[in-house]
């Protein structure tokens, strides 16, 4: 009887066995979903990024990792879904400097009105700082795992703005930030902060002549229909951060970590640059063809607004806050020796 009983019993624990292992497998295989949070509409380079990101995540990982998008504002907009990602309730996304800035405000310092004197010097300066700046969000519990561009911030109204006397006076719109209060007032410009959905009206009733705004938003949103002219001033090049919730990512394992860091390598970002400008472009022409006028400065008269504004520097760099004094040294020292790059 015992002799029946011992290869029954030895053949339950086996079959168990088997079926745990199965059991474990299958919890290995399962991939980690990863949430990837954007403001950027359908048809536009940095959707077709993102989607190419998804593409390399799931590639590089052979399964493990998956990137589910919600683009268009979906989990809500920048200011609200990059402190959702600090706080680690989203996952993964990508942000604009001025929305990084809310949680790193150090890299507003990348954004200060006229300071670069042209993209490609702005783009270098970026590049070599990308070891200090992945440094600079780590501390504050993000991941960096690339750049884009959002395109060039020039003034838009009713008229021309070609020389900084032309601004003084005027009633601009101003950023949230007190660093562009600051770059208002040394031109001479009576400022005021205003949310975006507020600009279309201030236009219309006169309570303000002019903002700063990339093109990438000015066609889209019509407010280039009430203020039909945009002066090409590159006033600065808005770089956008790819990011991810450094306590997620840590929570990773080796090979996920690395194979969404091989995922990001593999777009590279002068060619995301690339795109976003390209299409930047193209939407500027969408402007004159639809009867709207875009005024292009010449070096020399956009360097008459740079000799005004720099005196401000320093005084924006400390309302910026932080670490900000520390890390525009770090800049300066960079874009030196990116100069002459155009």
């Amino acid at each position: 009887m015992t002799r029946r009983f011992v290869p029954r019993t030895l053949a339950a624990v086996v079959a168990a066995a088997l079926v745990a292992g199965a059991g474990a497998v299958a919890a290995q295989q399962k991939p980690v979903s990863l949430r990837y949070a954007s403001g950027a509409p359908p048809k536009t380079p940095w959707v077709t990024q993102i989607e190419r990101f998804q593409k390399y995540v799931d590639e590089e990982s052979k399964g493990a990792v998956k990137v589910e998008a919600f683009i268009a504002a979906q989990l809500g907009n920048e200011q609200d879904t990059i402190q959702q990602l600090a706080r680690g309730r989203i996952d993964m996304g990508g942000f604009a400097s001025g929305a990084m800035a809310l949680v790193v405000p150090e890299v507003a310092n990348l954004i200060l009105p006229f300071y670069f004197r042209t993209i490609a010097e702005s783009d270098c300066t970026i590049d070599a700082l990308t070891p200090q700046i992945t440094a600079l969000l780590a501390r504050k519990g993000v991941q960096l795992l690339g750049f884009t561009d959002i395109g060039t911030i020039d003034i838009v109204g009713k008229k021309p703005y070609v020389l900084p006397a032309d601004v003084k006076g005027v009633k601009a719109v101003a950023y949230s930030s007190k660093m562009y209060t600051v770059f208002w007032n040394a031109l001479g410009a009576n400022s005021s902060p205003l949310g975006i959905t507020e600009w279309a009206p201030a236009f219309q009733s006169g309570a303000v002549d002019l903002t700063g705004t990339p093109a990438t938003f000015y066609v889209p949103s019509g407010l280039n229909k009430i203020a039909p002219v945009l002066t090409r001033l590159d006033m600065w090049s808005s770089p956008a951060f790819v990011i991810m919730n450094k306590g997620i990512f840590d929570r990773l394992s080796k090979d996920q970590q690395d194979a969404i860091m091989r995922a990001a390598a593999r777009d590279s970002t002068a060619n995301q640059r690339k795109e976003a400008r390209a299409f930047e472009a193209m939407i500027r022409g969408v402007h004159e063809k639809g009867g709207g006028q875009v005024v292009q400065v010449t070096p020399a008269q956009r360097e008459e607004w740079r000799k005004v504004v720099a005196p401000a520097w320093p005084q924006m760099v400390k309302e910026i806050g932080g670490e900000s004094e520390s890390f525009f040294r770090q800049i300066e020292s960079a874009r030196k020796g990116c100069e002459g790059r155009s």
